[in-house]
């Protein structure tokens, strides 16, 4: 299942300067689906018996949802990757295992990723969150837009200001474990081991009645509901350990722009290229310092390497960010008619669009191609002096960033514009 990896990584002091959580993810999907970035602002829901429409099944509303941003395949409802008005942050992976995959549309493992956010102010109540609906409405699903059915069971990697959790899942059953400090990273493969902070209270006996374990050695997550060796985990030459080993040779200075450099690492894999891509990503900054604010960065375009991070900060009456939100179809979606699928959209939205068309250029046109990410790069090299000093000074110019997203957005259409016309 190689082929369709993602990543989601975090870093806390002491691997990273600054006294600052680092999290970051590539969200890595079919080639042609197109990613967007979108925000939902803070709602109150005062109706008891609302019902909220996921993907594909509903579910009880809750009294209150928080503000939060997404990086969604524009096609379902949820999220690969996101961020709350709290500073939570989370990704999910998919995984695979010995318990069989349902069929059946559930909830996806991105509508849970949502719906995380939406409800949780800490990283551990969002853990709570998805367990607790996880268990209530089980998962499941198709994860593509089309007749191709790819469906999978989940990984989540949940951060806060203080603290992250790496939750995952086979079927109903689960494990967390607690991460405190230093570096750990997710990719699709089970990887907690004998460390289990919390579980689902019947785990362990539902591997026993499978035969996977045998109720006397030490449990051993991964390697009891997972095919995997896990001692030779660490050493193998997948996706998972490659990013370990990132993370690790920066450990003691990560930065920012230390993850976006993981992120854009070729070699290693986990900037995919090929019918499985990197069709967007994002990294986030959380300070340790209540008073100082969270600063989350997105792409919205394929290949982090040809992207610009663009940064988003949490203030009231944030501007809708047109420029990275696709066309909507309401009730004439294919997703949402049964049966499912039966057409695909154009789902591109005016980023995407202009990206695109740069790419094409560039790829015919050698020095075209240096001018265009040189100023791509100095764009990025601006917005990241600014977003320094705003966690430095503590000072935010709420006037300005309401429309700060957008505005990078603008700034990099405008360079896909010059490249393109001249």
């Amino acid at each position: 299942m190689e082929p369709c990896s993602c990543d989601t990584f975090v870093a806390l002091p002491p691997a990273t300067v600054g006294n600052r959580i680092i999290f970051g993810k590539n969200s890595d999907r079919l080639c042609n689906e197109v990613q967007e970035v979108v925000y939902f602002p803070a709602a109150v829901h005062d109706n008891p018996r609302e019902h909220l429409q996921c993907t594909y099944i509903e579910i009880d509303q809750v009294p209150e949802t928080y503000a939060v941003v997404l990086s969604r395949p524009a096609w379902l409802w949820g999220a690969e990757m996101g961020a709350n008005e709290h500073g939570v942050c989370i990704g999910n992976e998919a995984v695979w295992g010995r318990e069989e995959v349902c069929d059946e549309e559930a909830l996806l493992g991105m509508d849970l990723v949502r719906l995380g956010l939406e409800r949780a102010d800490t990283a551990e109540k969002a853990l709570n969150v998805i367990v607790d609906l996880l268990e209530k409405y089980g998962q499941g699903g198709n994860c593509s837009e089309g007749r191709m059915v790819f469906s999978y069971h989940n990984s989540f990697l949940i951060a806060d200001r203080n603290e992250a959790w790496i939750l995952e899942t086979a079927g109903k059953y689960w494990a967390a474990e607690k991460v405190q400090e230093g570096v750990r990273n997710i990719s699709n493969q089970l990887s907690i081991t004998t460390k289990i902070d919390r579980e689902h209270p019947d785990m362990r006996n539902y591997a026993k009645q499978k035969g996977w374990w045998d109720g006397k050695k030490e449990f051993d997550f991964a390697a009891t509901y997972s095919y995997l060796d896990t001692a030779k985990m660490m050493i193998s030459p997948g996706r998972y350990c490659e990013g370990y080993k990132l993370l690790n040779k920066y450990k003691g200075n990560i930065t920012f722009e230390t993850m976006m450099e993981i992120l854009r690492d070729k070699p290693s894999g986990i900037n995919m290229e090929g019918e499985f891509l990197t069709t967007a990503s994002m990294v986030s900054i959380l300070p340790q310092d209540s008073s100082i604010p969270c600063i989350h960065f997105f792409t919205g375009t394929p290949d982090p390497e040809r992207s610009v991070f663009k940064p988003f900060i949490f203030v009231p009456n944030i501007s809708q960010l047109l420029d990275t939100s696709s066309p909507t179809f309401e009730l004439e979606d294919p997703v949402k008619k049964k049966p499912r699928f039966q057409f695909k959209p154009d789902r591109r939205h005016p980023l995407y669009q202009k990206h695109q068309q740069a790419l094409e250029v560039i790829d015919k046109k050698e020095e075209k191609a240096k001018t265009l990410l040189d100023n791509m790069r100095k764009l990025e090299k601006e917005l990241f002096k600014e977003m320094e000093s705003i966690l430095q000074n503590k000072h935010l110019d709420v006037d300005k960033i309401v429309n700060l997203f957008p505005q990078c957005a603008k700034d990099e259409i405008r360079i896909y514009k010059s490249n393109i016309s001249s």
